[in-house]
């Protein structure tokens, strides 16, 4: 199996050992992410991509043991340049280039919500944003494409210089030519929207010195 990060072509092997040990049965589990100074409620189906390999220090990375799905939550640069309602889709765009999906028709945004402030755990944020689009990408550049369901959730935290991103990447049409072909084949229990929008409303912070 293999998963993307920001940058579809950055993957990882998954072992099948380790596919198999990751995937359990149980019910989504609040996780303590960043050492504890976040916590967030994660599906109990995952695999920590840290514990096979050296991620950035500003990312959580976590694996579908199964599928080509991933879930990252990651603490970037606050953009205070972008209004509030074009930020969700100025790092979506972001990740598009990171992926070398700009060209004309690489990447579509078909939806941008405020999400209401009661609904989210983080207290702490200035506002709350959900973000669903497409992207079509490619691993290792190869030529195949692969088409990518993307949600994005976007907690801007003005007061720490930080925009907390939750990116859920959903593989939705893999080309029979990519290295990801043989995952497409396997659909055992998928992540959901709903499992990405519970962790990103359940997201909730413990130690603001996370922020420096």
């Amino acid at each position: 199996m293999w998963i993307f990060l920001h940058d579809y072509a950055a993957s990882v092997f998954i072992p099948k050992s380790e596919m198999q040990t990751a995937a359990g049965v149980g019910s989504p589990q609040l996780r303590p992410l960043f050492g504890g100074a976040l916590s967030a409620v994660i599906p109990y189906n995952v695999t920590d991509i840290s514990e096979l390999r050296e991620i950035p220090d500003n990312q959580e990375v976590f694996a579908h043991p199964h599928t080509d799905q991933s879930l990252i939550v990651e603490l970037l640069e606050y953009q205070g340049q972008v209004a509030d309602q074009d930020a969700a889709r100025y790092h979506f765009e972001d990740i598009a280039g990171s992926n070398k999906a700009q060209e004309p028709g690489a990447f579509d945004v078909s939806n941008v919500a405020a999400l209401p402030k009661a609904e989210v755990s983080l207290s702490e944020c200035s506002s709350a944003w959900m973000l669903k689009g497409t992207q079509c990408v490619s691993k290792f550049n190869e030529e195949a494409r692969n088409t990518v369901s993307i949600h994005l959730g976007l907690l801007r935290l003005p007061q720490f210089s930080t925009d907390i991103l939750i990116t859920f990447n959903d593989p939705q049409s893999i080309s029979p030519d990519s290295s990801s072909a043989s995952a497409a084949l396997t659909h055992r229990e998928p992540w959901t929207v709903d499992d990405f929008r519970r962790t990103l409303l359940s997201l909730t912070l413990h130690d603001p010195g996370l922020f420096g």
